[in-house]
């Protein structure tokens, strides 16, 4: 078995072993993989943080040992970005890169962060997953990918699914969630109603076959932001997701969660 942890900003995971594959999801910097399977030009992996598989690029693989991946893995804390974009400096030959927010700093300690040989310097602000996870604080984290457009598999505010954002916004709170709706959907405790419902709640959508195909999170009274055509806030009751914009409800309700 091989591992890796990605080193560049944003890597795309895509469906199949090719740059014309849908891309499923992203790898932002610091998150860490197994590598399960591989082609010439394409390794398949599984992203230790959500289980989720994907194949990369074999020229934005960054291996490391076994023994890097478990002290990661078995740590089962994190530190993440919380700047919505910031630098980095390799200390190694001073050059400078962008990170996003929740980036993962593997090892951070006195501002440095260490990835096997290689050390980054990083002056920005950061989140520890053993804080204690609040709705204010989700709330807050949701509220800076405002605006960020809407990408099918994209977890960065520069291009965001829904459920990418959904997950981010927990992860740098310090809560691990699935990839996908659905599977996000199968977790947490179920609420009757929106009125039951409080701040940092998601709520699932499902089309007309009943399939789970939209997350938000849950704010204020009856207000809902989510990744539609962009990160947006709509209002939302027992029906749906009603667009302030086009006047019209866009996604059926199907169920709320509350995750804390």
């Amino acid at each position: 078995m091989k591992y890796g942890i990605s080193i560049l900003s944003v890597v795309p995971g895509r469906e199949e072993a090719s740059d014309k594959a849908e891309m499923v999801t992203q790898l932002l910097f610091g998150d860490h993989y197994k590598i399960i399977d591989e082609r010439v030009n394409w390794v398949k992996i599984r992203i230790a943080f959500d289980k989720y598989e994907c194949w990369i690029d074999r020229k934005q693989v960054f291996e490391v040992s076994k023994e890097i991946f478990e002290e990661v893995e078995t740590s089962r804390e994190w530190t993440s970005c919380t700047d919505l974009v910031n630098i980095i400096q390799n200390a190694n030959n001073n050059e400078m890169q962008p990170i996003a927010m929740g980036s993962v700093l593997p090892f951070f300690k006195n501002k440095i962060i260490t990835i096997g040989s290689e050390h980054f310097a990083f002056e920005g602000n950061t989140a520890h997953s053993k804080e204690t996870l609040s709705r204010s604080k989700i709330l807050e984290n949701a509220l800076l990918y405002i605006n960020a457009p809407y990408l099918w598999g994209g977890k960065s505010p520069f291009g965001i699914d829904c459920s990418g954002l959904t997950q981010m916004v927990y992860k740098i709170a310090g809560k691990k969630l699935p990839r996908d709706a659905y599977q996000q959907a199968e977790i947490g405790t179920t609420l009757s109603f929106v009125e039951e419902a409080e701040d940092g709640d998601l709520a699932f959508f499902d089309n007309d076959e009943g399939s789970i195909i939209h997350v938000g999170i849950l704010m204020n009274e009856n207000e809902i932001i989510h990744a539609s055509g962009k990160v947006r806030i709509d209002k939302i009751d027992h029906q749906g997701i009603y667009n302030v914009d086009t006047n019209t409800y866009s996604h059926k309700l199907r169920l709320i969660k509350q995750i804390i």
